[in-house]
């Protein structure tokens, strides 16, 4: 087991106000007997959580709750923020110097962190597609919480990165017919290459089985329970933060048995708690990113040192996708 004497430097992404952000220096300790020392590789921007972040609408109540496991300042701001890295083993226990791992860490160029809190990113799965791992993970939380079944028809309501993920991961069951609805006709080009069909509001499908909802947007929430078939349950994905939502709870939600209901990453499915641990989930989520299909989600990226000049551009695009951040190889 190697050890370094001396902290290390590392550069690390602060939100120091309301649409406002700097890189700061900061010192990481050298690793103790069970902590690695992780050089960053990519890190991924979750838009909507970090969107709500950057513009200081995490409600009050929620502070405590929409921590990130390594974040450090606190709510509303400056805080250290995120939860998408992957990275290389610099030092820690012999066995596992040079492994590539991912970690609920902020964007930041070096950190330390407990060995078993660094994820072994499989072999098959590129850096590029590792990232996803928390959203992956997110949607296959919301799957075990929604049930479908095979031969379902399910209805995806919003073609952001968490839509398109749940959409990909219903239509690996069989005989399901899983529909991405967008309001942007591009996303067609999206759902081909998840093997997804793809419809505009007016054109979607209607009385399905099961209906997720991730538009982040009251209208999208009314189109998902206008989609939703007799006895039929819709999920919904989309968090507000301190943002109202008007929900149509008349019409036709109680004659037709709807159930609305949420899910969340931070605790696993109650359906499978017993057995499952966070870490097996997220080791789950990392072995389902081999798909090569999802390098459809990862195409746009950023260099780290860009960051603070390009991240009010890239919070502030409603429904865009996935967005990556290169650190530098030294």
């Amino acid at each position: 087991m190697t050890r370094n004497l001396f902290t290390h430097k590392a550069q690390a992404l602060w939100i120091t106000g309301r649409a406002q952000s700097d890189i700061r220096a900061t010192d990481v300790p050298a690793p103790r007997d069970r902590d690695v020392l992780v050089r960053a590789l990519q890190s991924g921007i979750s838009r909507g959580t970090e969107a709500l972040v950057f513009a200081g609408q995490v409600p009050e109540g929620e502070w405590a709750r929409m921590r990130c496991p390594f974040q450090e300042g606190e709510f509303p701001f400056p805080v250290k923020y995120g939860y998408a890295s992957v990275g290389v083993i610099e030092d820690g226990p012999a066995d596992r110097l040079g492994q590539r791992v991912f970690c609920l860490y902020p964007h930041q160029t070096f950190f330390t962190l407990p060995a078993d809190a660094a994820i072994p990113v499989p072999d098959n799965v590129p850096t590029s597609r590792a990232v996803l791992a928390a959203q992956i993970e997110t949607v296959l939380n919301a799957t075990w919480d929604l049930a479908p079944r095979i031969g379902d028809r399910i209805a995806v309501v919003g073609g952001g990165t968490i839509g398109c993920l749940a959409a990909w991961l219903c239509a690996q069951l069989p005989g399901t017919e899983v529909t991405l609805i967008d309001v942007n006709p591009a996303r067609a080009m999206i759902a081909e290459a998840l093997d997804v069909r793809f419809a505009q509001g007016h054109e979607a499908p209607r009385n399905c089985d099961a209906v997720i909802h991730a538009s982040g947007s009251g209208d999208g929430l009314s189109l998902a329970l206008s989609l939703a078939g007799f006895e039929a349950d819709v999920m919904e994905l989309s968090w507000y933060g301190d943002k109202a939502v008007t929900v149509p709870l008349g019409g036709a939600f109680h004659s037709q048995r709807l159930s609305l209901r949420s899910s969340q990453v931070g605790m696993v499915s109650p359906s499978r708690r017993a057995r499952w641990s966070h870490a097996r989930r997220l080791g789950l989520a990392l072995s389902l990113a081999a798909d090569p299909r999802l390098d459809c989600l990862v195409r746009e990226e950023t260099c780290f040192d860009a960051l603070p000049a390009a991240l009010p551009g890239l919070l502030g695009q409603p429904g865009a996708l996935f967005h990556r951040i290169i650190y530098p190889s030294e």
